[in-house]
């Protein structure tokens, strides 16, 4: 895909088939044509040469289902926080630690 952005107008070319197959499925997510518009918020970082991925979350989109890592327990009762996308969770003492944007949950300090 081209991104091309002026001031405040970003544009997003497809440049294949597939790539404007999945730029008309986000298009419908995003109009609504009663306008209830949703918006996309940036999740994490997007650092070039670091990072090959920016990630944005839809608002107003509701996200799937919590994963855990079945290996890993919470020793404690505790707060854990995703880095990528600051959702977090309270996890029990002896609790799977959920998994989150391909990651685990870190605890909060």
């Amino acid at each position: 895909m081209k991104i091309s952005i002026d001031r405040n107008v970003v544009e997003i070319k497809p440049e294949s088939e597939q790539e404007t197959a999945s730029l008309n499925v986000l298009w419908k997510i995003i109009i609504d044509c009663y306008g209830d518009n949703k918006k996309l918020a940036p999740m994490g970082q997007f650092v070039p040469g670091i990072d090959n991925v920016a990630r944005f979350n839809i608002e107003g989109v509701r996200g799937g289902t919590t994963v855990y890592n079945e290996e890993k327990t919470a020793p404690e009762d505790n707060t854990y926080y995703c880095h990528t996308c600051n959702k977090y969770m309270n996890v029990k003492t002896g609790t799977a630690i959920p998994l989150c944007c391909g990651k685990e949950m870190e605890v909060i300090d």
